[in-house]
């Protein structure tokens, strides 16, 4: 949170273990607000097989201009995660066709 009360967030989206800035994504930034919308789509490619293999990192920061942003917290979905971290995972890959929307708790 800034001085002013409010937090200006923003979410990173990383594919691991990938190379390269096609794994990388992020929201735009919501400015003055505890209690953000983004409302934003992103979209993954390749086989199936490949992209169980991976995590998806989940990062939302703080944008702060002048100095570093501030970690909010986040959350790591993948095959090997537990709970509904991997469920929401295994859903998100048998649903290539649909939009899939669901709700984590940060991780600190």
């Amino acid at each position: 949170m800034d001085a002013n009360g409010y937090s200006d967030p923003f979410v990173r989206l990383y594919l691991h273990p990938n190379g390269g800035k096609k794994s990388k994504r992020k929201t735009s930034v919501q400015k003055k607000t505890l209690n953000p919308e983004f409302n934003e789509e992103f979209f993954c490619t390749g086989p199936q097989e490949e992209l169980a293999q991976k995590t998806l990192l989940v990062s939302v920061w703080d944008y702060d201009l002048g100095t570093a942003d501030d970690f909010t917290g986040g959350v790591q979905l993948s095959s090997q995660a537990s709970g509904e971290h991997q469920q929401h995972w295994r859903k998100w890959l048998g649903r290539t066709d649909h939009q899939l929307e669901l709700w984590h708790p940060l991780d600190e």
